[in-house]
């Protein structure tokens, strides 16, 4: 079985992110999302400035999100982000978002994120040097 790598944060349901009904509006999702991408990619070193330092930038390129639950305010999230190793040179990343208190699936998603160099934005078709290192130094290759 291929090793997966998995970070869990937990966050409230703020009051910004409801709508007239008190209920999380669909977009919000996304946006926890990229909150447990953000909290990955600082416990495993690999955030959005470790990659542009190294002369990248990785754009989403395709997202899915499967609803079925919704969050209310006031509620508590929590956001589980695991890392799927590919061969590829892309960055797949899967999600699951639960309801803290009662342990209910919310939300299932994933996102798929590409190589672009900084300075001419060209797709870069094979691993970048420093993310083939970070695969072996987590132990996935």
């Amino acid at each position: 079985m291929q090793k997966v790598l998995t970070h869990t944060i937990g966050q409230d349901v703020r009051f910004s992110e409801v709508d007239s009904l008190g209920i999380v509006w669909h977009g919000h999702y996304l946006r926890y999302f990229e909150d447990g991408r953000e909290a990955f990619g600082k416990k495993y070193n690999l955030g959005y400035l470790d990659f542009y330092s190294q002369g990248y930038v990785v754009p989403i390129v395709n997202v899915q999100c499967d609803y079925k639950r919704f969050l209310r305010y006031g509620d508590k999230i929590i956001i589980e982000t695991s890392y799927i190793p590919c061969e590829p040179a892309k960055i797949n990343f899967k999600y699951r978002l639960l309801n803290a208190d009662t342990k209910e699936l919310i939300v299932t998603g994933s996102t798929i994120q590409v190589f672009l160099k900084t300075d001419n934005l060209a797709l870069q078709l094979t691993n970048p040097d420093f993310f083939q290192d970070w695969k072996v130094k987590q132990g996935l290759i």
